[in-house]
């Protein structure tokens, strides 16, 4: 029974933090992001397994961890106001090719995010080529470019 609350109390303080960290934090994994990643994953594997290191304890603990993702994506699915508070809404960061500084700052993201994005989508070199960009859930950056006339 540890093994479990174990399981979902980890679960639950990592989805937290990285709700708390931001979009930007999921969009691209750097060489560093995955870095971080392996450590934390180290740092909480004690807190998962504890002492009881048997493969049927590591069999619960994955069974745990997978059965409350499975169970969120069903509660997000029937309470709107659930995947609200798990999953953040898409924010425009740049409105008729003016970059929106306070969206882009409170997102941590720069102009030089979103001409990487406009280039690397649609070929697009300069913020006035770009009618809107949109920094999606799940931390990619959407490009919408301008009608060439």
């Amino acid at each position: 029974m540890s093994s479990i609350l174990h399981g979902a109390s980890v679960y639950l303080i990592l989805l937290l933090i990285f709700r708390i960290a931001g979009k930007r934090t999921l969009s691209e994994i750097t060489t560093f992001d995955f870095v971080l990643l392996l450590i934390i994953s180290e740092a909480v594997q004690q807190g998962l397994i504890g002492t009881d290191t048997s493969m049927t304890n590591a069999v619960l603990v994955v069974i745990t961890l997978i059965g409350l993702d499975v169970g969120f994506s069903l509660l997000k699915r029937t309470f709107p106001r659930v995947e609200r508070l798990i999953d953040p809404a898409p924010v425009i960061i740049v409105a008729d090719g003016v970059l929106q500084q306070h969206a882009a700052h409170r997102e941590r993201i720069d102009e030089e995010d979103v001409l990487s994005a406009a280039r690397s989508l649609h070929g697009l070199e300069r913020m006035d080529q770009v009618k809107h960009a949109v920094l999606e859930t799940g931390g990619k950056i959407s490009i919408i470019p301008r009608e060439r006339a």
